[in-house]
This record gives C-alpha cells, structure tokens and sequence, in this order.
C-alpha cells in the first residue's frame, strides 16, 4: 500500500499541473473556435472539411462521449460522412491536456508522433467516408433576422457576448465543465496507472508475456474493451511501459482506448448503419496497429 500511495502522488505531482494548463487552455478554445464556422464547411466535399473536422476536433477538449452528440449533430445539419468519422476519430484521441500530459510522461517525440498519427488518421478515414455510398440527412433551415446567418430550424441562436462574458464562459467551462467531464475518469487512470506500477504480478506478466508481438495484441483488445479519455490513459500506458509493454504497443493502447466506447458503437449503429459501424472499427485498429508499429521501429 505504501508504494502504491508513493507511485500515485508521483502521478499526481506529474500530471495535474499539466492538466490544470490544459484545462486553461481547453476553456478558451472551446470559447474562441465559432461552431458556426466549423459547420459552415462540413458539408462540402473534397478533402477541405476533413481537414477542418481533424484538425478542430484534434483541439477541441472534448472526450469520446461528448463528441458523439456534436458529430450527430453535424450530420444532422447537412454533414458528409467523412467528416463526421475524422472529427468522431480525433476529438477522442487527443486534446491540449492529453498532449501536455503526454509531453511530461512520455517525451516530445513521442507527443509529436501522437498528434501527427491523430490527424493522419482522422484524414485517412475521412477520406475513406467519402468514398463509401452514403447519403448525409437533409435539414431544412432558415435565416437568423439579426445575423443573417442559416441555422437548421428550432435550433436557438446565440449572438456577440461582451469580452467579460467570454472569459467568465472560459473559466467556467475550463474549472466546472471540464473537471465534470473527465475528472473522475483522470483520476481512475492515475488510480490504474499506480496499480499497474506497484502490484508485482501485472508487472510481471506485462514484462514476460507481452513485451513482443502479443503486446499489440493485447493493446487492441484492451483498447476495444476498455475506455479510458485521452488524457486519463497517459499514465496508464505509462505505467504499462515502464512494466514493459513496448513503446509502439503503448501508442497502439494510447489511440484505440480513448477513439471507442459502447457509446460511440451504439450511436454509430443507430445513426449509420453496421456497415459503417464496422468500416469505423476497422479504420481505428489497422490504423493504430501500423502508427505503433510504425512507432517501434523507429525508436529501434
């Protein structure tokens, strides 16, 4: 228990002050970046909106759960689908916090890979989403009379906030909101990440039995089975690592563990089919699978 309650403050020193920035910094993206804007071209084609919905969802500080009803809600204002599966690919994987947390546990190459990896993934499957036959809904919508701007129908419309409004919203959404949101997984992961550190016996199977081949293997069935958000699963591979489990199988659990959840399978089915549905899944594992390996071979 002593070495476990020593692991887990280190974790903490480590991790929460990068956290804490991030949050900061999650608060004021979300505030800045206008939805309205992001919508705007995620609807036409080609490989602009897929740039667009990576790259914003890769920034933006929401986690696997809270980007399922704002990519529900893009396909239903119009849409295409490979936007909607980059954005639902890497606003999970990454976020500011995540890659602080990442950058103080495992490395500057390593955040850098990572966040590169999210956004080529997210391109790839956009682009993937593009070329399947699928038909986006059709919402009618009509024009705000004091903006001008298009909205779907019934849809509340919100106009300028004085800049002391926009910092309260900042601040609240970065030291309430956040917290709420993944508090309480962060601190799962720490909890996870201090076990796997201290209990011999997961060391030791980690170390003998999967610091080869079956760590990828067992990477891509923990990422699938369990879900972590991208910040909290840090430390937890961290702590695999250190166990062992090689660093290309770590990116591996890093990518998939945060990208699925029961929640985003469920949806996925529901508003898109099984065909898609399993187009997704496989997207997110051979794409994890040859950015790890990738991974691996270029730090031997």
């Amino acid at each position: 228990m002593t070495v476990f309650l020593m692991i887990l403050y280190h974790y903490f020193v480590e991790v929460i002050p990068a956290v804490l920035i991030g949050f900061l910094l999650s608060g004021m993206i979300y505030e800045l970046i206008p939805t309205g804007w992001v919508d705007r071209y995620l609807g036409k084609k080609g490989i602009a909106p897929v740039l667009s919905a990576t790259v914003v969802g890769a920034l933006l500080p929401i986690c696997c759960w809270g980007s399922l009803p704002v990519a529900v809600s893009f396909y239903k204002k119009g849409a295409r689908l490979g936007p909607v599966l980059a954005f639902l690919i890497a606003t999970p994987a990454t976020s500011v916090s995540a890659l602080l947390v990442t950058y103080k546990l495992l490395g500057l190459n390593f955040t850098v890979y990572v966040f590169l990896g999210v956004v080529l993934m997210g391109v790839i499957s956009g682009l993937v989403g593009n070329a399947l036959k699928f038909k986006p809904r059709f919402v009618e919508k009509e024009t705000c009379p004091h903006c001008d701007e298009e909205t779907p129908i019934g849809e509340p419309h919100t106009h300028g906030r004085s800049p002391g409004e926009v910092i309260a919203a900042a601040l609240k959404y970065s030291f309430w909101e956040m917290p709420k949101e993944l508090g309480i997984e962060i601190l799962i992961g720490l909890i996870l990440a201090a076990v796997v550190a201290s209990v011999f016996p997961i060391g030791f199977f980690i170390k003998h039995y999967l610091s080869g081949w079956l760590g990828y293997v067992f990477s891509v069935i923990f990422g699938l089975v369990m879900y972590i958000c991208s910040t909290a699963s840090v430390p937890l591979v961290d702590a695999f690592v250190r166990q062992g489990l090689s660093i290309g199988a770590g990116m591996v659990l890093l990518l998939i563990g945060p990208i699925t959840s029961y929640g985003t399978i469920l949806v996925l089915r529901k508003e898109f089919g099984t065909k898609i549905l399993l187009v997704y899944l496989a997207l997110v594992v051979f794409l994890s699978l040859g950015l790890g390996l990738g991974y691996g071979a270029l730090m031997h």
